[in-house]
């Protein structure tokens, strides 16, 4: 996480335990994600804390809220979903399943919808969820070795309630070659999507990148800024209910196939998937 001297800590808006929420001078408010003992994996946890103080900071007016940040604390941004999370929804039932689904793409439909422009700094990593906030996000700050990835399908699953803001923002050209294969890119490949829009240069720190673009944001007026996101939904518009419960069906099935269950105990004991016959014959 940064220090921005130019955007000193006023107060604590929310601290919960995987997630705390922090008002900064000028308007800021900085959402920091709080597992960095598991690389910020998400857990049904900080899905719930995420979900609801998205929802207490969107009520805040113009004035007090003109920008969000969201960042990670520690070496990585967010890794997706952790092994133990990952294991329990493998093992729920069928309706506990889908209704986690469900509060999963509420999340990410808070962060899409939110009302004031979001900003994303991104170091080491942004996988899975990860990649969802930052395709949710309006600008996204990287570290040039920082990368990106839907690892969904390479464990039989789907990326499914994230797939609606990766299309969005990236165009289907750039989101079906990332969503088919579950490969990683580099920071600069992401640049050249649209995923990212600034890397930290060589000759300036995060923090001083970070800043400056903070700074241009601010020089919006804070209500002319909200209601041009406005109107970028509405240009664009974010997945309406029937959609939202497609992707969530979607992948709760996903989750509990054959195919999904082979590919996550695969993951759990570190060996190759059965459908990958030419990563087992390189290992062999």
């Amino acid at each position: 996480m940064t220090v921005l001297a130019q955007f000193p800590l006023e107060a604590t808006f929310f601290a919960g335990a995987t997630v705390r929420a922090e008002a900064l001078a000028h308007g800021v408010m900085r959402l920091v994600l709080d597992r960095p003992q598991v690389r910020n994996a998400f857990n049904a946890q900080m899905i719930r804390e995420l979900s609801q103080v998205l929802l207490d900071l969107a009520a805040l007016p113009g004035d007090r809220l003109r920008l969000l940040l969201l960042e990670g604390e520690g070496d990585v941004f967010c890794a997706g979903a952790d092994l133990a999370y990952m294991k329990e929804q493998a093992a729920a039932e069928p309706a506990r399943n889908l209704e986690n689904a469900r509060e999963l793409g509420l999340m990410f439909s808070r962060l899409g919808g939110f009302p004031a422009p979001v900003v994303s700094c991104v170091q080491g990593a942004a996988i899975g969820g990860g990649l969802g906030l930052a395709v949710c996000s309006d600008f996204v700050l990287a570290d040039p070795k920082a990368v990106f990835a839907t690892s969904e399908v390479m464990l039989g699953l789907v990326p499914a309630v994230i797939s609606p803001y990766i299309v969005r923002k990236l165009g289907l050209a750039h989101a079906a070659p990332l969503m088919l294969t579950g490969r990683r890119i580099l920071a600069r490949e992401a640049l050249v999507s649209g995923l990212v829009q600034r890397l930290v240069e060589p000759a300036e720190s995060t923090e001083e990148a970070l800043a400056k673009v903070l700074r241009e944001f601010l020089g919006a007026g804070p209500q002319a800024a909200r209601a041009t996101r406005e109107l970028l939904r509405r240009i664009a518009p974010l997945p309406g209910p029937e959609l939202f419960e497609v992707t969530a069906r979607t992948i709760a099935a996903a989750r509990a196939s054959s195919e999904g269950q082979a590919g996550l105990q695969a993951f759990f004991n570190k060996t190759v998937p059965p459908w990958d016959q030419a990563a087992a014959e390189k290992r062999a």
